[in-house]
């Protein structure tokens, strides 16, 4: 359902709720295995490892961390870390993570729109990861902020679920959804959490979808050069219907394997210059 009525401060702070909550069933969840993480330091997943490449001795700020697993495991693996999320409850998770495994990080709570108010900082890399984009209602903006942390010949790089898979109904069993929308926030209601479905919560959560198009655009219109776009047929993460494992870290649609897109990646580099051209 789409909504028009609700300022964007309105759906800012519903979203904030939700992640608040959501930090807490997470936390607790499998799907994200904290116990696990504390004895190997590690929640990525090998494709950003591989396209990555090392990140030992680079500046690196995280965007939309949620409660700093991926944050804490770059950091791990020789980063010097910064990272943002608008919940509060994440960020003191994180927080309390780093304090307790010893791996130095910095958290900063904020929207990450207003983070040029409270962060001066320049990075070697920003990074951002699965399930970020929908949660952001403007991408000139998203662009613009990236290149404002960016170092001249910095990299940017996003692994993130294909915007294909909006189109598609809750159940994964048909489309339901256009591609393309205009602005408005759509509007539904979460059960439980993605990582435990099973848990007893109830909240409304608007998102904005986002074609290809629009990503890759608001990126090059902000200075970054695009080093390459890829397209994976699986999801890193069994959390969708329908899905059945193919490989380690892979999952497909059932009976659509190599045949729809539910990944993507894309490696840029700063280059302020372009924006003269």
């Amino acid at each position: 359902m789409t909504t028009n009525f609700l300022t964007k401060e309105d759906l800012l702070k519903n979203n904030r709720s939700l992640w608040n909550s959501w930090t807490k069933i997470n936390a607790k969840s499998t799907f994200y295995d904290l116990e696990g993480f504390k004895s190997n330091k590690n929640s990525l997943k090998n494709i950003e490892i591989k396209e990555m490449g090392s990140v030992h001795g680079k500046t690196l700020l995280h965007l939309q961390c949620h409660f700093g697993l991926d944050t804490l495991s770059w950091a791990n693996k020789g980063a010097k870390v910064t990272g943002v999320d608008f919940s509060d409850e994440g960020i003191k998770l994180a927080k309390e993570l780093s304090d307790q495994l010893n791996i130095p990080a910095h958290f900063i709570c904020s929207d990450i729109f207003e983070l040029p108010m409270l962060l001066e900082q320049k990075f070697d890399i920003v990074y951002t990861s699965y399930g970020v984009l929908t949660w952001l209602h403007n991408l000139n903006t998203w662009g613009k902020t990236i290149a404002h942390f960016l170092k001249p010949g910095g990299t940017f790089y996003i692994i993130e679920f294909h915007p294909f898979i909006n189109m598609l109904n809750s159940e994964w069993t048909e489309f339901s959804e256009p591609y393309f929308y205009k602005g408005n926030s759509i509007c539904s209601v979460e059960s439980g959490s993605y990582a435990d479905t099973n848990e007893k919560f109830i909240h409304s959560a608007y998102e904005w979808p986002h074609s290809m198009s629009e990503i890759i655009c608001s990126l090059r219109q902000a200075g970054l050069l695009i080093e390459y776009l890829n397209e994976f047929p699986y999801s890193s993460f069994n959390c969708f219907p329908n899905l059945v494992e193919y490989g380690p870290d892979q999952y497909v649609l059932k009976d659509k394997q190599d045949s729809l897109p539910l990944m993507f990646s894309i490696k840029a580099t700063y280059m302020p210059e372009l924006l003269n051209i």
